[in-house]
């Protein structure tokens, strides 16, 4: 199965103009930590009795660096191979002896063909990927201190990469270590079921068995969440303080956790960066998916449990093939359905997220942000960046068709001096889904913050732009770490530290003003309050409303 994370891209708003796209996944080799000063002493704790932490299941054996107690791969769930797939997640085996977690855990099953076929993607990005595995429900933590009777917050995060790929070190940015430090805080990151193995609805042709299949990656993440409330006080943190947060994929996640009846009590507060979902797949259209999932195998109805037995590699591939029917036989309107959490009236909501003003999400605080040119074309093509008004246009059609003229003029009006190309660029990376879902959350009583990161960095001739995935590295004090993406010095870290001062106020009260940035005021409909995060930020009221009314 192709990589979709372009697909999800475009599905929540964030098209690609149609034209060949900077890839997001981005790593860089990490450096211990995000000071300037050499330090002398010894900077990594290793031993029989060192960072020996409690689990429920058993004693787990991890490692200090830099004063952070760090223990990767942690399990929280048990493998979900065999006749675990497509059922909710199980709970892990208690072990014995103390368990070393001193690496990243399984990546979940996904095509890794070509993953760093291209050699800008792989300088940039810099995947980090390891195993492949059903038994890939692992978790890692990053802490200050350990039963310590604090009370941190705590941050669990989720990666990007759609609803097919991805995993919890894909890249430096989502290093968990100096925002720990920084912040005094706890990070949790997670790994979980993804695309046909996470998503395949298969109630309708293998009845109240499988009545659960179409949601078992969203289920995952609820069993991560219940491992946190059950044991984050043994690692110094209050499970009564949760904020999820997630990229892309991720931030589609964090919407959809939050609208779960079963997330009420583990979620406190949510971040949505670059990616949200206001709405499930219709599960009349996930059956008939599951039914080709089912065809596409040479199965029968009473031999849907053979589905189980079928190596999770080719198992991918016939979940690839039942998606390409799918999209001849059932087309949807632009680029909804797939592999992906499906409106069970159960386990997930039917109808739009955070509609009842009195449910359990109604409380809970929500910031958005995404970026000004999300889906950048230039990075490797200086002709394109040159081009003039009339050239974008046309490349614009392939995204907006017959529109695209009004839609260039439209964003050409409302940000003067750009290039055609940063015109093209803004217009395909359009807020509207996450207005739209701002705008869906402040019905209810919990507040709602807006920003929208327009920060440069200063590598290839500039043409990098504010692209997907640049602010993680920025909300979580990693610009040093994440060099790639930012350049590393001082001008990133100057913002990193204002963002991330940012987020660790929203994570303990709810609000992120803090006296790093300007007063940072609630979103509302009506003026659609937002935060432009820069070298020099400041608050506007929906600065690019006017443009986007020509998308309507």
């Amino acid at each position: 199965m192709k990589n979709n994370r372009r697909d999800f891209l475009q599905k929540i708003g964030l098209g690609t103009a149609g034209l060949t796209a900077v890839p997001f996944i981005a790593n860089a080799s990490p450096l211990p930590t995000q000071k300037t000063e050499v330090e002398d002493e010894q900077f990594l704790q290793m031993g029989d009795d060192i960072a020996i932490a409690q689990t429920s299941y058993g004693k787990i054996q991890g490692y200090i660096l830099n004063g952070i107690y760090t223990y990767l791969g942690v399990p929280y769930g048990a493998d979900t191979a065999g006749k675990n797939r497509f059922m909710p997640p199980q709970k892990p085996a208690p072990w014995k002896d103390i368990k070393p977690t001193l690496w990243w855990g399984n990546t979940a099953p996904q095509n890794m063909d070509r993953r760093y076929a291209n050699p800008h993607a792989s300088f940039a990005d810099h995947w980090n990927y390891d195993d492949v595995s059903e038994d890939c429900l692992k978790l890692n933590v990053w802490t200050p201190a350990l039963a310590d009777g604090k009370k941190r917050p705590v941050m669990v995060w989720l990666h990007g990469g759609g609803f097919t790929n991805g995993n919890a070190i894909e890249q430096d940015g989502y290093h968990g270590e100096n925002f720990s430090r920084k912040g005094d805080v706890v990070f949790v990151s997670i790994n979980h079921r993804l695309g046909p193995i996470g998503f395949t609805d298969l109630s309708g042709v293998g009845g109240a068995k499988y009545a659960s299949s179409g949601n078992v990656s969203q289920l995952d993440i609820i069993a991560s969440l219940e491992w946190v409330r059950d044991n984050i006080a043994n690692f110094g943190g209050d499970p009564g303080n949760v904020t999820i947060m997630g990229q892309s994929g991720g931030g589609a996640k964090v919407t959809c956790t939050m609208a779960m009846p079963a997330s009420k009590g583990l979620v406190h507060k949510g971040v949505a960066l670059s990616g949200s979902m206001l709405k499930a797949n219709d599960q009349d259209y996930s059956r008939k998916l599951g039914q080709f999932v089912l065809e596409a195998a040479g199965l029968q109805p009473n031999e849907v449990d053979k589905l189980q037995e079928i190596p999770w590699r080719e198992y991918i591939d016939i979940g690839g093939k039942a998606m390409d029917r799918m999209r001849k036989e059932n087309p949807l309107p632009g680029f909804r359905g797939g592999f992906g959490p499906v409106a069970d009236g159960v386990n997930v909501p039917q109808g739009e997220f955070f509609s009842n003003p009195n449910d359990h999400t109604a409380d809970i605080p929500l910031m958005i942000c995404t970026t000004f040119h999300e889906w950048g074309a230039t990075r490797t093509n200086p002709k394109l960046e040159s081009a003039g008004e009339a050239e974008i246009i046309e490349a614009m059609k392939q995204r907006f068709g017959d529109k695209s003229p009004e839609v260039y003029q439209a964003y050409a009006t409302n940000f003067p001096g750009k290039k055609p190309a940063e015109i093209m660029t803004l217009a395909a990376s359009n807020r509207a889904n996450a207005v739209a879902c701002g705008v869906a959350k402040a019905k209810q009583k919990g507040p709602v913050y807006m920003a929208w990161f327009g920060w440069e960095p200063n590598l290839y001739n500039g043409r990098m732009r504010a692209f997907h995935c640049i602010d993680i590295c920025f909300w979580f004090d990693n610009t040093d770490r994440m060099y790639t993406h930012t350049g590393g010095g001082k001008r990133p870290r100057a913002l990193s530290e204002k963002m991330s001062a940012s987020l660790l106020s929203f994570m303990r009260t709810g609000n992120p003003t803090t006296g790093a940035l300007p007063d940072w005021p609630k979103f509302t409909a009506q003026n659609g309050e937002t935060m432009v995060l820069n070298d020099v930020s400041e608050v506007k009221n929906d600065p690019d409303r006017n443009a986007r009314k020509v998308l309507a």
